[in-house]
Parts: C-alpha cells; structure tokens; sequence
C-alpha cells in the first residue's frame, strides 16, 4: 500500500463508516475547567480538528466518575451537567465530516487526590495505607463507565473508547503484578479480564445498534505480560466485541526483547490475529504520510496520530497535498504551538512531555 491508500474508506462493525484512515488519537490537553466541563479552550481544539481532514476524533480522557480523576483540569462525562459542552464538540466534529467518539477513563489506582481522585487499586498492596476496592465498589466503577458511554450518544457521539491502557483502573485489572484479587475479578486471566469485557459488553447492551466501541491498549510496563493480552485480545476479535482496537505504543516499530514473541515487532503480534470485522490501528511516532502508510502494509486498518497533530492541526491533509510530508523536528518553541492555535493550558501541559517544546521557550 502506498499514501494514496491511506485516503480509502474503512467500513466498521457498528455506524457510519471512516472516511479514510487516520484517526486522532485521545490527547491529554488539560485544558477543561476544574468541575470537568469542557472549556472554550477544548471547544478551539476541536474545531480546529474537525476541519483538518481525521476519519475518527476522539476526545481526551474523559472521568467516568469524579474520584477517577487523575489530572487537573480533566475533561468529564460523569455528570449529566457535562453534555452540553459534549454535545457542542460532538457536533463540531460532525459538521467537519468526521466520526467522533469520547475516551472514557477511570484512574484507579493512579488517581490523584489533590484534584479530587479517590485511589481505588485492585489490589491492597498497590498504594500504602489504600485497601483494595471491593467486589461492589468493582461493579459501581464498571456501571459508571456504561452510564458515560450513554451520556456520550445522548450528547451526540458516534461511539466511545474505553480506555484499557497506561495502569489505569482496567489495565491495572488485567495485570497480576497490580491484581492479586481473591474474588471473581482476580486470580486467573479470565477473572483479570472481566472488569475488561463487563465494560465492553454493558455498553453494547445499553447503547444503540449503530454505536461504536473502541479499546485503547498498551502493552508495557505496570506488570501487564504480552502472551496475556493476545489471547485477550484474540477473544475479543474472535466475539467481535469491539469495532477497533487502539493499541498505543511508544513507538510502532518497537520489538520484542524477551519472551514468546521475542524478535517480532509488537505490532506484528497483534496484526497476525485473526480479527473477523474488528479493525486495528496503531500510534508511536508517526511523524510522516510514509510511516503511515507503511502501518497499512504491516497489518494495521488505520493509524493514530497524536503527537504530530499537535505540532501540525491539519497533518491528514498535509499528507495529502504532500505524499513525503513530514512532522516540525521537536523540540518546538512555545510559540510555534501558540501561532499553530494551541491554549495556554494546552501549552503548559506540553511542557511536561520530554523533548516537546524547547526548554526556556516563552
């Protein structure tokens, strides 16, 4: 396949169809106001994306309950008070032609108390003086997550992400280094899985025929074991529980260094599974229309920029007026983002990621 594939339609399991193969990947901007309420601030990002050419714009993480928290100025969907400000980015995508979708989150664990978390581990041992939540406080969390995804299509949105990766609560779950449980969401692989696949299942049942369900899922560190998540993974594609896979990777090429898989590129331990209508796209440093389009050759349906839409807004249509179009060199000035349309919260949280913007830049 070469970049002028990348501009092909993709149809889904569920809803309308992507219109091509680049989705925005869900950024953590930072900029929402303090009660979750999506901020003028997020309304500018997202029109600015809905007029730059993705098939699918998700939005960042959103809370699915308050005590999920785990950034400051975290984007919220747990509260009936959030679907206006919702309602008009969904909108705003809609109007620039592309599917939209909400990533729901729950910080588990890694929630942060001074901007309201309750840290809620699966296990007693995860966080000093925290015990594990219990069975119940499980199935509260897993009704949580189902309730935003129905606040998400009363506001308007194709579908919904859920947000398996990076330690959060359902990462943690699938983890035995984080999970060491005693009852039915601990012990075996199935068990870790649960919280995982009630989620999934619970939206499917409570949403509409044509809502569509995404899984975001890392793969490394927090414990998580690569054989586990395959054959996870594999049932999921196998039932056909979900429309698309988001495997977030630090870097796409990345290989294996140990292991069953050891040698073979992460990626390629996903892409051989057999996934019936699921589609499987990837993020890690896609920075060129090239890279891209090598990601459909190495198995993947669709790819997922993140880091390069920051730097450039427009990148799909960048790549389509210019097939060797490449990403700004990081690290950039303050400026260059501020010129480009980014907030100053937006910025700021920029600031925090290594090599983004240039130490020192006003």
């Amino acid at each position: 396949m070469s970049v002028p594939d990348l501009f092909k339609p993709l149809t889904l399991l569920h809803g309308p169809e992507m219109r091509n193969r680049f989705m925005m990947a869900p950024l953590t901007s930072q900029q929402s106001e303090h009660d979750g309420i999506a901020s003028q601030f997020d309304q500018l990002w997202i029109q600015q994306l809905a007029q730059s050419g993705y098939a699918l714009i998700q939005t960042s993480a959103a809370t699915v309950e308050a005590g999920g928290i785990a950034f400051e100025r975290q984007l919220g969907i747990h509260s009936d008070d959030h679907l206006p400000g919702l309602a008009r980015m969904a909108t705003s995508i809609r109007e620039g032609g592309a599917l939209s979708a909400v990533q729901l989150h729950h910080a588990g664990h890694r929630a942060t108390p001074q901007w309201g978390g309750i840290q809620s581990p699966a296990s007693g041992k995860t966080v000093s003086g925290v015990k594990a939540i219990t069975t119940e406080e499980v199935e509260r969390i897993r009704d949580s997550f189902i309730a935003a995804a129905k606040r998400a299509e009363s506001a308007g949105f194709d579908g919904v992400s859920v947000h398996g990766a990076f330690g959060w609560i359902l990462s943690e779950f699938l983890s035995p280094n984080l999970n060491d449980r005693t009852d039915k969401y601990g012990g075996s692989l199935e068990n870790r899985a649960r919280l995982t696949i009630e989620v999934i299942e619970g939206i499917r049942r409570a949403c509409g025929p044509d809502f569509q369900i995404g899984w975001r899922l890392s793969i490394e560190r927090y414990g998580l074991r690569l054989e586990e998540l395959r054959e996870i993974t594999a049932d999921i594609f196998d039932r056909e529980l979900i429309d698309y896979l988001d495997l977030a990777l630090w870097d796409s090429a990345q290989v294996v260094r140990e292991g069953t898989f050891k040698g073979k590129t992460l990626l390629s331990v996903f892409t051989e599974l057999t996934r019936k209508g699921v589609r499987l796209g990837a993020a890690g440093k896609i920075y060129s229309g090239q890279r891209a389009a090598e990601l459909l050759n190495e198995g993947c349906d669709f790819v997922l920029i993140a880091r390069a839409g920051i730097l450039q807004r427009d990148f799909p249509l960048q790549v389509k007026a210019n097939p060797i179009y490449e990403s700004p060199k990081m690290p950039v000035t303050a400026e260059y983002l501020r010129q480009g349309g980014l907030s100053e919260r937006f910025i700021e949280t920029m600031r925090g990621w290594q090599t983004f913007v240039r130490p020192g830049s006003l």
